[in-house]
């Protein structure tokens, strides 16, 4: 029998969420996604004559995703395309051409099959980053997303808001004086404005896990690496070294930390048939590469 104490805090604040996923992993990413679901609902809208602020991103504007081609701006893309409020327009910047053109293949198709038209521009290949992306909107921004805390974009995401735009800094800054230029002209006469969120609320993770449990959206994306308990505190010292996106821990598994990338040349047969089951999800952990791992890995 398996069994676990819990605070009474977690109760009385009704935070032991239930959660109906047909995988482990995907109650892992609850926390990241709540994060973003929070995110896009912190951001805001005014009407004009009033000091009504409408709560969300503008159904049906223009959405930029600002270095979104990592783990947590592809979270933001899926959200976006499968979200409560879909824009028309999401265009995605990066410097990293290899993620961008990750990003182009996991959701071209969707977004058109969504009406949605969507972008992805590498801001170091264009000489006027801000002149393009408007341009590829037809105009300036609704929504902006900063998943980098870098001046360049936060500059970027200033440069190319809309009237009434709003731009969330999302990424957390290690610096305590960073710092970066803002437009205040266009925060008085284009009522442009920005709001910052860290973490997700309850009701954001409740958002999230019923998104993964009907299957409207899929953050398996996320995760580059798989791991066992043994390998959680030299994944956790070593993680700035390690590349790539989300490391997944099953607690009750021994194996060291293996790319999902580098699994099919491992001389562990079951590593090696765990990556051919995600291959044919197209190279993404799933359930299904999940269920064999957990049945034929010992503790």
């Amino acid at each position: 029998m398996t069994y676990a104490i819990l605070p009474h805090e977690v109760m009385e604040t009704e935070s032991l969420l239930k959660y109906d996923g047909d995988a482990f992993f995907y109650g892992s990413l609850a926390e990241p996604m709540s994060c973003i679901v929070g995110a896009f609902k912190a951001n805001y809208h005014t009407r004009p004559g009033s000091y009504i602020h409408d709560m969300g991103i503008k159904a049906g504007g223009k959405t930029a995703i600002l270095s979104g081609a990592g783990p947590m701006g592809l979270g933001a893309i899926d959200y976006a395309l499968n979200g409560p409020i879909v824009p028309s327009v999401i265009t995605v910047t990066d410097i990293a051409e290899d993620r961008l053109k990750r990003a182009a293949e996991l959701f071209t198709d969707a977004a058109a099959k969504r009406g949605v038209k969507i972008n992805f521009v590498n801001t170091n290949s264009v000489d006027d980053a801000a002149a393009h992306v408007i341009k590829l909107a037809g105009g300036g921004y609704d929504d902006v997303f900063v998943f980098a805390p870098a001046v360049p974009v936060v500059e970027l995401g200033d440069s190319i808001l809309g009237n009434d735009g709003c731009m969330s800094f999302f990424a957390g800054p290690t610096d305590p004086a960073f710092s970066a230029k803002m437009n205040f002209y266009n925060v008085h006469y284009k009522a442009t404005h920005i709001v910052g969120t860290s973490g997700g609320n309850t009701e954001d993770m409740k958002d999230a896990l019923f998104l993964m449990e009907s299957k409207k959206i899929n953050p398996a994306a996320m995760i580059t690496h798989i791991g066992g308990l043994n390998a959680a505190a030299e994944a956790t010292l070593n993680l700035p070294k390690i590349p790539g996106g989300k490391k997944l821990i099953y607690t009750h598994i021994d194996m060291p930390l293996t790319a999902i990338a580098d699994m099919g040349g491992s001389s562990d047969p079951v590593l090696k048939e765990a990556y051919a089951i995600a291959a044919k999800h197209g190279g993404f952990w799933n359930a299904e590469s999940e269920a064999f791992l957990l049945t034929n890995k010992q503790v």
